[in-house]
């Protein structure tokens, strides 16, 4: 059993089923140390995944799923969501999820744009052999990239993060993605971030890693285990034995 932080005033049983090598349960992970929560922490085998994780979330069958009070919540940024819902934030720290409900929005755009750009962009970066596809992918991958550095050079007045002065929902979808840096210009070998082309998106990098909470939710998933993992799982999705 793994906890962090204080205990809720009022009594709560958390528990989180999570794989390490997945950025979805460290967005999770992020979340539930910026609240300070205890939580138990189950490791999933994602080749032989427990009954509990299967009953826990019958329709997906994945992680993370986070067991509050024996209810489960599934898919990464609803359950970052509810936790920044069911424990608010001390005035002196801004809330997960912005308050105004139009930066709300905007925060979920952007948020649903690192899973249906970025994410997409990079999975096929893992699955595709080295030709026209993984190219492509690859030129996917730094377009979004771009629009990132663009965003948060617009933002640069508000502070070093997508949330401003403290670390907010889009920092928490995209962050987890810096542990897999390493593996994506490994398979794609390309530079996928570079101080010339994404300057503020650097920089944002830099800052959001020296946050503890972010610093000890990474810590999970080093560069040189994730490398090995992507090259079982890319091996795997093209066939290899």
């Amino acid at each position: 059993m793994e906890t962090t932080g204080e205990m809720s005033e009022v009594p709560q049983t958390l528990k989180l089923l999570s794989a390490w090598p997945s950025m979805f349960c460290m967005r999770v992970l992020i979340a539930l140390k910026l609240k300070r929560l205890d939580y138990e922490y189950q490791e999933e085998d994602l080749l032989n995944k427990s009954q509990f994780l299967l009953s826990s979330n019958p329709v997906h069958k994945k992680v993370p799923v986070l067991i509050h009070n024996d209810k489960p919540l599934c898919e990464s940024l609803i359950i970052v969501q509810y936790i920044d819902e069911v424990w608010p934030s001390p005035p002196t720290r801004s809330p997960i999820v912005p308050a105004d409900p139009y930066d709300r929005a905007i925060a979920r755009f952007w948020a649903d744009y690192v899973d249906n750009k970025f994410h997409e962009a990079a999975a096929r970066l893992m699955r595709s052999p080295e030709g026209e596809l993984q190219e492509q992918a690859k030129k996917d991958m730094l377009g979004c990239l771009a629009v990132f550095d663009e965003l948060l050079r617009d933002l640069s007045l508000k502070g070093p993060f997508f949330g401003g002065q403290h670390i907010g929902l889009v920092d928490i979808a995209l962050a987890p993605y810096l542990c897999w840096l390493h593996a994506f210009e490994t398979i794609g070998a390309f530079k996928l971030l570079d101080e010339g082309r994404c300057p503020h998106l650097c920089k944002w990098a830099n800052d959001v890693l020296e946050n503890p909470c972010v610093k000890e939710a990474l810590a999970i998933a080093p560069a040189y285990k994730v490398l090995e993992f992507t090259k079982v799982y890319r091996s795997m999705a093209l066939g290899h034995e």
